[in-house]
């Protein structure tokens, strides 16, 4: 686990890469790498690739990157982790005429698999990567974002050069990068509390969509292509017993961790008490020698939006044996982490659980532990948020054989003050309009509610605009594509393509990596959702019950305690901390955010501040705090 950063200047340009520009892009992010850091500049000096190196598989130094292939005509600078690398490495083994210079590196690997297969190697791959690769020979600049986007890679072209990193704020030292807001993804940024790829809130820089890589020519030509998409690899698990899924989830859920045990410094667990993090465990813990070390965070006192889970925890702790930590964390160490939170996101990600996955990240790592596992990407596959049974219930009632006219009709009874900035207004109005009432797993404002909270300028720009725009590309993927084109498998696979690598994946990346540890995800094993998503709906949601497959699956592993416990999720509780000091900071920032740029309405901010809407507020808080430290 790494950070890359890179540029390639174009053919009809006279800008020279030097060291110190590499540098000061590369070294913005030491937390991502602290054993180590290189750098390769080619002779004529228009492509230069950096890397700064946690230290994870091979921590030799013959594995240190950027790194090349024995005669040089390749060259790689890669952040993740290629699992299966030893099974490709003894393939190519097999096939001879590879010269190997380090004993295990998953780095080599990557290059070796390219020379021998080309841009089809990514096929071999199970993994997390977000890769840079120069071919030399074809003078080419491969950009490369795994199939799920657990790892982020952003790129930026400008004054006839591009440049990419792991993170922005390495773009930002590039003294040529204009630093402005990208008013549209701003825009859906109030809708998804994040923005859609390929755009990111930066105007001019963008991020590469999981699943896709771009090749770059010297003439500044650049080719985007999506490798990978689950509905081209999912095989359709009719007409099987309920007991045979369930075993063929279990033991392709067992091999995902298997796999993602692999490493040469020590692995952990997050641990929340919960069906995932505890399977997690479970299946870790199985045929380990050593013990175990679980991690959990919790909140001192008593809220009444958010309860603590660690009696969960400790019970599934004791179950496998683990050495348990947990941390309980209080409103200061909110307020002490909001500088730091709001440097490492980069970008706005809206969700207050980057409070506590940093804290818990931490406590790992003061632990002696460097890679840690954790359990997103269950409730997507599975239906285990109740909100998407509501959202399923609403979807059904909108099939009904009702003239779009009369819907039409009910909503303008609804146009009355303050009825139509409810939720269920937006849902009739996207039902009238013929859209899905699903539009992502964690929605911050309706559109009569942006329409609203806009500045009067922003009003008239998107007058005729919605954030239906940036899921239209899903959609018609969806529709192309499904085997079972149920309402589920929509939100599941929107969630897959929006809400998991923009919002909840980007959290982890970002939280982790500041603590200069590595996250791995095997719910988002790629081999596992492709299983996933071969499951009827009817399955998966049979009996109403959340998660109804993957609980039969693990049945047995866990304790039916846990299973069978009413599902909370991984909180904060801003609502109560937002009438502490919490508060306080909120009003400030956003009123001077108001007085000093055109994008929001003072007025209604104010109002919504005083209506005590504390988490939304905290979405606009993170704005405006994003805004003063790398915009103004």
């Amino acid at each position: 686990m790494c950070g890359i950063v890179g540029s390639f200047v174009f053919r009809n340009s006279d800008f020279i890469i030097t060291e110190p520009y590499i540098i000061r892009m590369r070294d913005t992010m030491v937390h991502r790498g602290p054993d180590g850091a290189g750098i390769w500049i080619s002779e004529d000096r228009k492509v230069g690739l950096g890397h700064r190196r946690l230290s994870i598989i091979d921590l030799s130094q013959a594995a240190a990157q950027p790194m090349c292939n024995e005669n040089g005509t390749l060259w790689v600078s890669f952040n993740g982790e290629i699992y299966n690398h030893a099974e490709i490495h003894s393939e190519l083994k097999t096939i001879g005429g590879h010269h190997w210079k380090t004993d295990h590196s998953d780095t080599e690997v990557i290059l070796h698999a390219f020379e021998q297969w080309g841009i089809n190697c990514l096929h071999k791959f199970r993994g997390m990567f977000a890769i840079a690769l120069w071919d030399a020979k074809n003078r080419e600049l491969w950009l490369i974002r795994d199939r799920i986007g657990i790892k982020p890679l952003y790129y930026s072209v400008h004054n006839n050069r591009i440049t990419f990193a792991s993170e922005i704020k390495s773009l930002l030292e590039d003294p040529d990068q204009k630093r402005a807001v990208h008013e549209e993804s701003f825009y859906h940024y109030l809708s998804f509390l994040t923005t859609p790829s390929p755009q990111t809130l930066f105007d001019g820089i963008k991020k590469l969509s999981g699943g896709t890589w771009l090749k770059i020519s010297e003439d500044g030509r650049i080719q985007e292509q999506r490798y990978w998409d689950v509905w081209d690899y999912t095989k359709p698990l009719t007409n099987i017993s309920e007991d045979k899924i369930a075993g063929m989830i279990l033991s392709e859920l067992r091999t995902a961790v298997k796999l993602r045990k692999v490493s040469d410094v020590p692995v952990g667990i997050f641990l929340s008490g919960g069906i995932d993090s505890s399977t997690n465990a479970a299946l870790f813990s199985e045929g380990e020698e050593r013990t175990v070390k679980t991690f959990t965070i919790g909140y001192e006192g008593e809220y009444q939006t958010y309860q603590n889970e660690l009696n969960y925890a400790r019970r599934m702790a004791g179950e496998v044996k683990a050495e348990y930590h947990e941390r309980l964390l209080n409103v200061d160490d909110l307020m002490n982490f909001l500088p730091e939170m709001v440097y490492l996101q980069d970008e706005p990600i809206a969700d207050p659980v980057c409070v506590p996955v940093y804290y818990v990240s931490k406590l790992a790592r003061d632990n002696g532990i460097i890679v840690c596992q954790v359990g997103e990407g269950a409730d997507e596959l599975f239906c285990g948020y109740s909100g998407w049974m509501t959202a399923l219930k609403l979807q059904r009632l909108d099939d009904l054989p009702v003239p779009r006219l009369f819907k039409k009709i009910g909503l303008s009874c609804l146009r009355l003050p303050g009825k139509n900035m409810t939720s269920y207004y937006e849902w009739l109005r996207r039902g009238a309009e013929g859209e899905p009432i699903f539009w992502g797993g964690a929605e911050a404002f309706t559109e009569t509610q942006k329409r609203r909270l806009l500045s009067p300028r922003l009003c008239k720009k998107f007058i005729n605009f919605s954030s239906w725009e940036a899921l239209k590309p899903i959609r018609r993927r969806f529709e192309e594509k499904a085997w079972e084109k149920s309402h589920l498998n929509w939100m599941t696979y929107l969630d897959l393509n929006l809400r998991l690598p923009e919002l909840l994946l980007m959290r982890v990346d970002k939280m982790t990596m500041g603590v200069s540890l590595e996250g791995r995800v095997p719910f988002l094993d790629h081999k596992f959702v492709e299983l996933a998503m071969s499951i009827p709906e009817a399955i998966k949601t049979k009996n109403g019950t959340l998660k109804y497959i993957l609980k039969k699956a693990v049945r047995g592993l866990i304790p039916d305690e846990l299973i069978d416990r009413k599902k909370q999720g991984f909180g904060v509780p801003v609502y109560e901390w937002f009438f502490d000091r919490l508060g306080e900071q909120i009003r400030r920032e956003l009123s001077d955010f108001c007085d000093q740029t055109d994008f929001l309405d003072r007025v209604e901010v104010m109002r919504m501040i005083n209506q005590g809407n504390g988490p939304q507020a905290w979405y606009l808080f993170n704005l405006a705090l994003w805004w003063k430290e790398y915009i103004v």
